[in-house]
């Protein structure tokens, strides 16, 4: 994996790898047991999306509230006197009718033939509020770009307020190949047919590969460990034949 480094300007923290909160905004502490409601911790390919990224956390006193009123983006905060007399300040702008900009301070840089791409926060998908700001995706070529970063907000729609509270995850970034060197093609006949068995045999033996983890949600739904308990195997496979694992743990 590429080493990614970092400098930032100004008493903020430092960026850190997504942890899920939980209890938080990834759901409440409830066990995967008949009558919880369901949590967005309990599905595996969200929790294990959340983990890859990196999260920067708000580093104001102030909060910040973002709305759009008339059409046009407001942004309301007691900012006062810069902390340091050459930081820009208030680091928040609004850009153009539909967005607002914040200077984030902070330079990240990935070896060459890696990118960083800027995300919304995974939290922002769990939010029942709708007050998460929502990050615009961008891809920054930091290999020849030394230049500290702004990120660029969606605004919210009428009657919605974007909270930023210090100590929150905002954001998130990924780091990724920078270019998508990939080829993507339909599969022959005879792989379709390979994939389609492997399919039908995963689903007869489901209730094997399930033992013991099914159960039935608050609002009626069935939900078992199929997934979970085969992603478990397939790490502890991967340990066993390479010696390191390298698929996080579930």
């Amino acid at each position: 994996m590429p080493i990614v480094t970092f400098r930032q300007h100004g008493d903020r923290p430092a960026p850190r790898q997504i942890r899920i909160d939980v209890p938080g905004w990834a759901g409440d502490k409830e066990g995967r047991v008949d009558g919880s409601h369901e949590q967005p911790w309990h599905c595996i390919p969200f929790s294990e999306s959340a983990r890859y990224g990196i999260e920067l956390l708000y580093p104001f006193e102030v909060e910040l509230r973002v709305s759009n009123i008339d059409g046009r983006v407001r942004l309301d905060a007691d900012w006062g006197e810069p902390p340091e007399p050459d930081m820009m300040w208030p680091p928040f702008r609004t850009f153009g009718e539909d967005y607002y900009s914040y200077q984030l301070s902070l330079d990240l840089e990935a070896p060459a033939g890696w990118a960083i791409r800027t995300e919304p926060h995974p939290r922002y998908f769990t939010d029942a509020t709708n007050s998460t700001p929502l990050a615009v995706p961008a891809l920054i070529r930091s290999d020849w770009w030394p230049m500290t970063f702004f990120c660029i907000f969606k605004a919210p729609p009428p009657g919605v307020t974007h909270v930023f509270r210090k100590g929150e995850a905002f954001m998130s970034i990924i780091v990724l190949p920078a270019d998508p060197d990939l080829q993507l093609q339909p599969m022959s006949s005879e792989e379709a047919a390979q994939r389609e068995m492997r399919a039908r045999r995963l689903a007869a033996s489901r209730d094997a590969l399930a033992e013991g983890t099914r159960w039935l949600s608050s609002t009626n739904t069935v939900f078992d460990g199929t997934y979970r308990n085969m992603a478990r195997a397939a790490r502890a496979r991967q340990k066993r034949d390479t010696g390191k694992a390298r698929l996080p743990a579930i």
